[in-house]
């Protein structure tokens, strides 16, 4: 077995957890530029966190102005401390046999639930925290207006449109605004008639269109769900009776995202037990900087 054998390894699962299994929806959203801090390294307390500087500054503008010197109008902003959130596996085992050579395709295999398991987690707790908490004019939330079936409202343009002078009433900017959409919603769509088919519809692939009614168009397997009092469901809570999925909207400016570190575990096996221990944890936060700017639509 090389030496450098646990190196090699952490080096490689970091380039995975960072670049592999990537969520779409989140694509073009720059990290947050700021520094990370390791507070209370190796200890049970251990986290990762940044100082995100927040403005809601907008400067006067004069129309025809006639006065001099123009007046001053001093700038204002605020800070807040985020903290990532913590991804950690449990403690798988391997045998020497798996473990010998630096492979990267032996790597990957022998680490991919690994990577998976923390990819897939963190972009669904990231796109629950896109979504509202309840319904606000900030933060709308709707429920569709279609034909009732199967006991919900298929989503129809008209919702769309909805949705995007909600986001027009909250004076939210028009480029970079995203909707993703759970499966029920997306099904819905596609399978449209009638003279909205053609606006939402490539026949070529048979998929819909990249953009509607003013949001780029993503799909989300396993979305964020709320009470039937419209309330969201916390993240990984057990669904409660009469609870729905549901399509979420966002404005691409005020997403705060950041990557941490990824720090692996590794005991080697001994005589007794004859087998290698290995876990991986993980650091990253994607979420609103302010709460506006977000929706959703309820499968309801």
């Amino acid at each position: 077995m090389p030496a450098n054998f646990p190196e090699i390894w952490s080096k490689r699962v970091r380039e995975n957890v960072t670049n592999q299994n990537q969520a779409p929806w989140l694509d073009g959203i720059p990290e947050i530029d700021a520094e990370l801090q390791l507070n209370n390294a190796g200890d049970m307390s251990e986290s990762n966190t940044i100082h995100v500087p927040i403005s809601t500054f907008a400067v006067d503008v004069l129309i025809n102005n006639t006065t001099y010197p123009i007046p001053l109008q001093p700038y204002t902003d605020t800070e807040s401390l985020l903290t990532l959130d913590k991804y950690q596996t449990k403690v798988t085992t391997l045998s020497d046999d798996q473990i010998i050579g630096a492979n990267y395709d032996k790597i990957d295999v022998a680490t991919r639930s690994h990577t998976v398991s923390i990819t897939s987690t963190k972009y669904r707790k990231a796109l629950h925290a896109q979504a509202p908490a309840s319904h606000t004019a900030n933060t709308p939330v709707l429920t569709p207006t279609g034909a009732l079936v199967n006991g919900r409202h298929k989503l129809t343009f008209q919702d769309l449109t909805d949705l995007q002078k909600a986001f027009d009433d909250m004076e939210c900017p028009e480029e970079g605004r995203r909707l993703v959409l759970c499966s029920d919603h997306w099904n819905d769509l596609q399978n449209i008639g009638g003279t909205d088919a053609k606006e939402i519809m490539t026949y070529k692939t048979g998929s819909l269109v990249p953009m509607l009614a003013g949001f780029e168009i993503y799909k989300a397997v396993a979305p964020p769900r709320y009470t039937s009092g419209g309330v969201k469901v916390a993240f990984n809570a057990a669904a409660p009776a009469g609870s729905v999925r549901a399509s979420v909207a966002f404005w691409t400016g005020n997403v705060g995202k950041k990557t941490g570190m990824t720090r692996q575990y590794f005991a080697k096996a001994d005589p007794e037990n004859q087998t290698n221990r290995i876990s991986y944890r993980h650091y990253f936060i994607a979420m609103p900087l302010q709460n506006k700017y977000i929706g959703a639509i309820l499968a309801a």
